[in-house]
């Protein structure tokens, strides 16, 4: 799946809102222009999407029916 069908399956079944999936939007989007960055631009764009990532933290606790 490339990120243009991954983006129209979040917008089809509302998963927008759901951040830990445009974490999965934004490493995809990122592999796919690998090959047209250089290491070091691709290497703080992943340190980025990690970063974002890890804030999320347990945002989820006590509310894993509703989102989950």
């Amino acid at each position: 799946m490339d990120s243009k069908q991954l983006a129209q399956y979040l917008e089809a079944t509302d998963s927008i809102t759901k951040p830990w999936l445009l974490v999965q939007l934004r490493l995809k989007k990122l592999q796919e222009r690998r090959d047209k960055i250089s290491g070091d631009t691709y290497a703080n764009e992943l340190a980025d999407i990690h970063q974002d990532l890890m804030n999320l933290g347990e945002w989820w606790r006590s509310i894993e029916d509703e989102v989950f």
